[in-house]
């Protein structure tokens, strides 16, 4: 591409002009290999933002973010390969519940995950707080433990879709994040450069989730569902709430313990409906009846036989298989645990982002890539929106490091935990299916 044409590019953007697939496809691979200069990427992506991309321009950006790096290749697995991602939020542990229903009723589940920053957690930081448990596993380990037991989760290289990197970074200091085509391809990028040829999303909705609005996540989950079936991958989506936290825990041995108690037939509440849920519209999109992959799913989770898959992952990666039997005697526990009960009343609803910031703050979220977490202390939030509380009642648990901390945090519960006298409707958990039959 010569100097020339990369202005045009950007000025044709500004315009509002569509841009040929081909012309943007060499301008994503000239940006990668130093032909395009970070001024000129920006000036691309605010104008991007301003005027929007089509849909064919975000199938194509998926494309090109796709074709910068290394893919995952699953073929020569013997199940059906499915993959599930969440936008992020708070309290959101579905992965360690969906990946072992899936993998016991048959599925091969090959999960690339991340860490997490700001007020959502990261599966692989979860995870590590398993003592011994190994993320970072090579292409062959990871294809090689998902034939073996149907799952595994690991670490993205740096070779897979490095152009989303970069321009995610550049987006980050530059106010272009909130672009539907530029989320969207993020997304989708790695989602097809994992491999899976069964994709399910579950986009959040809400104050805790990056989109704010049902109808902007419903966008967003539409246009994920097109760019993966456009690249020959079956994709589904759930638009689920985020308007308060997932689960009861917020931060990561927290979160890993909950999960476990999912899997234990232990715990009930949004947490196992919705990694139900998730785990029966994988099947379903595996070509399932509805009907007959819930009933699959439930029977798995109540006979124990999810959980002894989750058993055997944990080994396999080299954590303590033990946490399984005994989850509050392998996890690291904060020495400091400090109850907030703000008397009595009907929970009116939370500033679900706040109380995921309050988990950072006591080290259980990184302010910066590169921060040291610790895995031990967060938060337990114990009822809904809706709920009435009695006097006396414990709303928040606080799991510290200190007695300092523990009452910084206790001090900033008010803000986050609206408490009044009026009834309040309990919030959906599912708002929309998008790509399903009948959706």
């Amino acid at each position: 591409m010569s100097t020339l044409e990369i202005p045009v590019i950007i000025a044709r953007k500004r315009d509002g002009e569509p841009i040929p697939a081909d012309d943007l496809l060499a301008f994503i691979a000239a940006y990668v290999a130093g032909g395009v200069d970070d001024a000129q990427m920006a000036a691309f992506l605010m104008a991007g933002v301003i005027r929007g991309f089509s849909r064919e321009e975000a199938v194509t950006l998926t494309q090109a973010l796709l074709e910068s790096g290394d893919r995952i290749d699953l073929s020569g697995l013997r199940g059906p390969t499915v993959d599930k991602h969440s936008t992020g939020g708070v309290g959101d542990t579905t992965t360690l519940v969906v990946g072992p229903l899936l993998a016991a009723a048959g599925c091969q589940v090959a999960k690339l995950s991340g860490r997490g920053l700001g007020h959502t957690g990261g599966t692989l930081d979860k995870l590590e707080s398993i003592p011994g448990f190994r993320v970072d596993l090579s292409p062959e380990q990871l294809h090689d433990q998902v034939e073996r037991i149907g799952l595994a989760v690991a670490a993205a290289t740096q070779d897979l879709v490095p152009a989303d990197k970069r321009l995610y970074a550049l987006r980050d200091v530059t106010g272009t994040v909130a672009s539907p085509a530029l989320i969207a391809s993020s997304v989708m990028s790695k989602k097809l450069a994992g491999g899976a040829q069964h994709v399910l999303l579950d986009v959040k909705a809400g104050d805790g989730a990056f989109m704010a609005t049902v109808e902007a996540a419903v966008d967003l989950a539409t246009l994920c569902v097109e760019i993966g079936e456009a690249h020959g991958r079956r994709t589904g989506a759930l638009v689920t709430d985020m308007s308060q936290p997932l689960g009861d825990a917020i931060g990561n041995a927290l979160e890993v313990g909950a999960a476990i108690e999912v899997l234990r037939g232990e715990r009930s509440g949004r947490l196992r409906e919705l990694s139900v849920d998730l785990a029966a519209g994988l099947l379903e999109l595996t070509g399932r009846e509805p009907a007959a992959a819930r009933t699959e799913i439930e029977r798995l989770l109540h006979e124990g036989v999810a959980l002894e898959t989750f058993r055997e992952f944990v080994a396999a990666q080299g954590g303590d298989p033990g946490v399984a039997d005994r989850p509050w005697e392998v996890l690291p526990v904060a020495p400091v645990v400090e109850e907030w009960r703000p008397g009595s009343g009907v929970v009116q609803g939370f500033a679900c982002r706040r109380l995921g910031e309050l988990a950072a703050s006591l080290g259980a979220g990184r302010q910066r890539q590169g921060d040291v977490l610790d895995l031990a202390v967060g938060l337990e939030v114990l009822p809904r929106t809706g709920d009435v509380v009695d006097d006396g009642a414990a709303v928040v648990r606080v799991h510290a490091r200190t007695p300092d901390a523990a009452e910084r945090v206790l001090a900033q519960l008010d803000g986050a935990v609206r408490m009044g006298s009026d009834p309040a409707d309990p919030v959906a958990l599912v708002h929309r299916a998008v790509g399903f039959s009948g959706s």
